[in-house]
């Protein structure tokens, strides 16, 4: 349901998403993320830096998701450039299947994590549908550990499909699957 002025979506436990500055909660962002994907405090100073240049490029935006005012999830994406390092990565393996067209007028999602104890509420969904909602792109990309997952299962259900598999990232210990989808996002 959405609160009239507020800008804001509410979830089931009193979950609350909307605008978060990133750059601000940079820190309680990667706390979150930590504990969603199992990073140590060497990967988590990395990718804080890493989030704190993103947040500078144009078009990037974070959504935020709160309960009890304490962040338990997160996402952030921008407009794709095929410049940066993510887009050099991906596109022999895009256009290797014949789809690097999909790294033009498309949002990028970088990063989306819930906490473990909120994740199977629709909190996830929530964020990336709200995110993408207020694109000008016609369509979405992201990456995800090439596993059966319950995180690829909802990027399918999203309508996300397969661009490629098996992409390997520097410094990454599994590979890889880009995925892509038309938007808006399938609602279910």
């Amino acid at each position: 349901m959405r609160f009239p002025g507020h800008g804001h979506r509410r979830q089931p436990d009193d979950i609350v998403i909307g605008p978060l500055d990133l750059s601000t909660h940079v820190d309680e962002a990667l706390a979150v993320q930590a504990v969603a994907f199992g990073l140590g405090a060497d990967e988590v100073a990395v990718r804080r830096q890493i989030v704190l240049r993103h947040m500078t490029y144009p078009g990037a935006r974070a959504l935020g998701a709160t309960s009890a005012g304490r962040l338990v999830g997160f996402v952030y994406g921008m407009p794709n450039d095929r410049t940066h390092w993510w887009s050099t990565v991906v596109e022999p393996y895009l256009r290797a299947q014949g789809h690097d067209i999909w790294l033009d007028d498309s949002f990028v999602i970088t990063e989306l994590h819930v906490h473990p104890r909120y994740q199977n509420r629709g909190v996830g969904r929530s964020l990336i549908t709200t995110i993408t909602d207020g694109t000008h792109e016609p369509r979405s990309i992201l990456s995800a550990i090439d596993t059966d997952s319950p995180a690829r299962g909802l990027y399918h259900s999203l309508g996300y499909q397969d661009l490629a598999r098996q992409v390997l990232f520097p410094s990454a210990p599994k590979p890889y699957a880009v995925m892509g989808a038309p938007l808006p996002l399938r609602r279910r």
